[in-house]
């Protein structure tokens, strides 16, 4: 159970929260929720000369795993899918990885943000 007090996020509200973080972190926003039949990639930011496609996951309680857990073979293989048909549909030439933004309760009452670069490769 979360620590009273603990915020309670949504999908979108975790996305923003995710968003917000990368942003302070230097990141600039490209888009959110990019889909295709394939999959659906949360967040798709500009690190530089990179573009970096973002899986958020929040979990309101820890008693069944971290959030970052959760990015499984089967999940990761829909972000590729994903991944490959934004960058045919928009020829953008550069580099690219994919990040995983984990959200979960922290022991004080706040959120705490893991930020994984490059949490897995193609």
């Amino acid at each position: 159970m979360p620590a009273r007090g603990t915020p309670r996020l949504d999908g979108r509200a975790a996305e923003a929260y995710a968003e917000a973080h990368l942003v302070r972190t230097g990141l600039r926003p490209v888009t959110r929720n990019y889909r295709c039949r394939g999959g659906e990639i949360d967040l798709v930011m500009a690190d530089g000369d990179t573009l970096v496609f973002v899986e958020v996951r929040y979990r309101s309680d820890l008693r069944f795993g971290r959030a970052e857990e959760t990015v499984g073979a089967a999940k990761q293989a829909r972000l590729l899918t994903a991944a490959s048909h934004y960058l045919q549909r928009h020829a953008d030439p550069r580099a690219a990885r994919f990040d995983v933004v984990a959200i979960h309760p922290d022991p004080r009452g706040g959120l705490d943000v893991k930020w994984i670069r490059d949490a897995f490769g193609v």
